[in-house]
């Protein structure tokens, strides 16, 4: 797949960047050779191919899921202008 000059300039102000001529044969060819890419690794026929969520083939050590402070929430609502039934008030912003 190929992307001309005319896509490039669309994107750059969809993006809000202002891009010289130079820059957009640039960004064409580079673009052109990504969409290229994807286009040769969406050829491949990947049937039978289990996904990975890591390509080694380890576990990964997690630590245990302890509580490890103690619950100092009423110490933080003390600090607060307003509270009530232990939530914070803040001012009303939308109407």
């Amino acid at each position: 797949m190929s992307i001309d000059k005319q896509d490039v300039q669309k994107i750059a102000h969809l993006a809000r960047l202002a891009l010289t001529e130079e820059d957009a044969d640039q960004y064409q060819h580079s673009l052109s050779s990504v969409l290229s890419l994807v286009e040769q690794m969406q050829s491949v026929n990947t049937d039978g191919v289990k996904p990975l969520s890591n390509p080694l083939e380890m576990t990964q050590r997690l630590r245990d899921d302890v509580v490890t402070e103690e619950n100092r929430r009423d110490a933080f609502l003390a600090n607060a202008p307003q509270t009530e039934a232990g939530l914070f008030l803040v001012p009303k912003v939308i109407d």
